[in-house]
């Protein structure tokens, strides 16, 4: 990887910052809100009987995620789930720095305009201290996917997380980098 910075770092370093800065009145840019990580999260529920399940889940996400995918383990029993304490349910990935920017990236230009029926994301999804979540439903949205070798339909969680003062800020930088939105 050489010193090719990614196109929405720069543009986040170039446009987003004097824009936040000028609309909420601050000098510091370090006040302003940033991403500090993104999680992307598959819950492969199925893997309890068939662990195949869990091997594609975490090589599909490995390649959407350009790192290592982890597995994870059931933190409790239940029963009426037939599931154990460790078993292994799902798979994750945080992606900081440069992998992040470049992932968000694929996301807004890439993977969301190919989401069936796409109207917009819901702008009111934050936590309440600015961290923002959406769901997809198919992974099959991001092309670096072969869809002749992942057959199964599988969703994921992505969590964006800030560093910022709450919801309205991070919601306006990811409006100013270009996240789809729904009008309101």
């Amino acid at each position: 990887m050489g010193s090719m910075e990614p196109r929405l770092l720069e543009r986040y370093r170039k446009e987003v910052v004097p824009r936040l800065q000028e609309k909420l009145g601050r000098k510091n840019i370090l006040s302003l809100p940033r991403l500090k990580k993104i999680v992307i999260n598959m819950g492969v529920g199925e893997a309890i009987t068939e662990k195949k399940y869990l091997d594609e889940a975490v090589d599909a996400l490995t390649l959407i995620a350009g790192q290592k995918a982890v597995v994870t383990r059931a933190k409790k029993s239940i029963a009426g789930f037939k599931l154990r304490e460790g078993m292994a349910i799902g798979c994750k990935v945080t992606l900081r720095g440069r992998r992040m920017y470049e992932f968000l990236d694929r996301l807004i230009s890439i993977a969301l305009p190919r989401v069936r029926d796409f109207r917009g994301l819901n702008p009111n999804a934050f936590d309440g201290r600015g961290n923002y979540s959406l769901g997809l439903t198919e992974q099959m949205v991001f092309p670096e996917l072969n869809p002749d070798k992942y057959s199964r339909n599988q969703g994921m969680n992505i969590c964006l997380v800030f560093d910022s003062r709450g919801d309205d800020e991070s919601r306006e930088c990811l409006r100013m980098l270009g996240m789809p939105f729904r009008a309101e």
